[in-house]
């Protein structure tokens, strides 16, 4: 899909980064925004020679949910329930479910539905002035976007019932300590700091992430013995890779791996 009107789609070598591109409305999401983002997202799974993708918010804001402005948004159950099945729920599931690293970037309020696409990324990276919202409560809804999914995973079910329940406000430093994100970093960091996780990451064992997300995926609905099968199952395949063998002679040669993300 080309012509985005509310998102930035870039490719710069081997790392895809999408920008939700409303500023003027706090990137807040709607049917086109979406149906924009789960296109991008499909180009990026598409593309075998990109191997990190990073999520950003364009202006002052990562996100602030859905618009309510939006006709027809929450207008009763039914149309509810196709909001979620037919814009929300492709994009939550095609991000999580990418075979490479994901990098949510960002740099101020994230909320609602916002929050959940963060959180469906693997790494968040906040700036300072950052907050995290369960906005839901305060206009008698329950989370969605995936929220009530990876919350009570990244900080227990205490602190996914308390943000929820009481809809307050979360900041970057607070989030930091409870582990919903993994770092927090000054505003003006921000920019550089990502870049060099994406660098990092870009240059790794695309595969041997791919394999490792799957693991720890399917970790919550196993028996402790039927992980260990899925480890020795993933580690056969991560074993085969080109990443791997070179890897392993890199370490036996005393040099530093150039993998190649197959």
């Amino acid at each position: 899909m080309t012509g985005y009107r509310t998102i930035l789609f870039e490719r710069k070598d081997a790392i895809a980064r999408i920008t939700l591109n409303r500023p003027d409305k706090l990137n807040s999401f709607t049917r086109e925004m979406l149906t924009e983002l789960h296109a991008a997202i499909a180009e990026v799974a598409a593309d075998p020679s990109l191997r990190l993708l990073i999520l950003a918010g364009s202006g002052r804001a990562f996100g602030a949910g859905q618009d309510l402005r939006e006709a027809g948004a929450i207008n009763g159950p039914a149309a509810v329930r196709e909001q979620l099945a037919q814009f929300y729920d492709p994009v939550m599931r095609n991000l999580a479910g990418l075979e490479i690293p994901t990098i949510a970037a960002v740099n101020g309020i994230a909320a609602g539905a916002s929050c959940g696409l963060a959180l469906s990324c693997d790494l968040i990276v906040a700036a300072r002035s950052a907050t995290f919202l369960m906005a839901f409560a305060r206009i008698g809804l329950v989370p969605d976007g995936g929220a009530t999914y990876w919350l009570p995973r990244r900080i227990g079910l205490t602190r996914a019932l308390g943000m929820t329940l009481l809809a307050e406000p979360i900041t970057a430093e607070q989030a930091e300590r409870w582990g919903l994100i993994w770092e927090c970093v000054d505003d003006e960091a921000l920019g550089p700091r990502i870049e060099a996780l994406a660098q990092q990451l870009a240059n790794g064992p695309t595969r041997a992430y791919a394999l490792a997300k799957r693991a720890f995926q399917g970790s919550a609905a196993h028996s402790f013995e039927q992980q260990l099968a899925l480890e020795a199952e993933l580690q056969a395949l991560a074993a085969g890779t080109a990443d791997s063998r070179e890897g392993i002679a890199a370490f036996l040669e005393k040099r530093g791996p150039k993998f190649h993300g197959h």
